[in-house]
């Protein structure tokens, strides 16, 4: 069955906001509700050595899904992602912040917040650009990453080719550039092979 028009996000995890070269500009009349729903992601790039080494042993397009309850401060990020075999599924809550398509989220394991911006949406071709801030803690090691998600598994030549611009425009080497492998969607508890 067909999807809605494919919709990408780009999302961005860079240094904190007070190394940053240029100014963030938001998207205009972000509307969140619009953003929820289904995603894969595509493709990634990391100038994070540990972060790039496992995505190349295990470059598969992981399916998410942002959940919103309205009223609240905060939505849902569930993935499903394949490790080991198994189909894992893990969620991440990211809150609100005072400025529309900003939100923050602090990942506990690296002790990194993480600030998020959405700089562009586009209903016509159904995209978004998401850009990520963040600072690991005490270390204060700052890293780059860049995601493409997609409302559908597969994107046109075209949307990846403006993803691997904007990397590059963000610092990333082409050879950093990853895209996802598409081999079906996992199911959390699901045994699956892996080639």
């Amino acid at each position: 069955m067909m999807q809605e028009v494919t919709r990408l996000m780009v999302l961005l995890v860079l240094g904190s906001t007070r190394t940053q070269q240029s100014p963030i500009l938001l998207q205009e009349n972000f509307d969140l509700e619009k953003f929820m729903g289904g995603w894969f992601e595509v493709a990634v790039a990391s100038t994070c050595p540990h972060y790039m080494q496992r995505k190349r042993e295990n470059p598969l397009i992981v399916a998410l899904k942002l959940h919103h309850v309205p009223f609240w401060s905060n939505f849902t990020m569930t993935t499903n992602t394949l490790r080991n075999s198994s189909c894992i599924e893990t969620s991440v809550h990211y809150f609100l912040t005072n400025t529309s398509g900003r939100f923050f989220h602090h990942v506990t394991r690296f002790g990194a917040d993480i600030d998020s911006f959405v700089l562009h949406t586009d209903e016509d071709d159904g995209s978004a650009v998401m850009l990520q801030l963040s600072t690991e803690k005490p270390s204060g090691n700052k890293t780059r990453i860049i995601k493409l998600y997609s409302r559908t598994a597969d994107v046109s030549p075209a949307v990846l080719h403006q993803f691997q611009a904007l990397a590059m425009n963000y610092g990333m080497s082409e050879d950093a550039i990853i895209i996802n492998q598409n081999k079906g969607v996992c199911l959390p508890g699901e045994q699956m092979a892996h080639d």
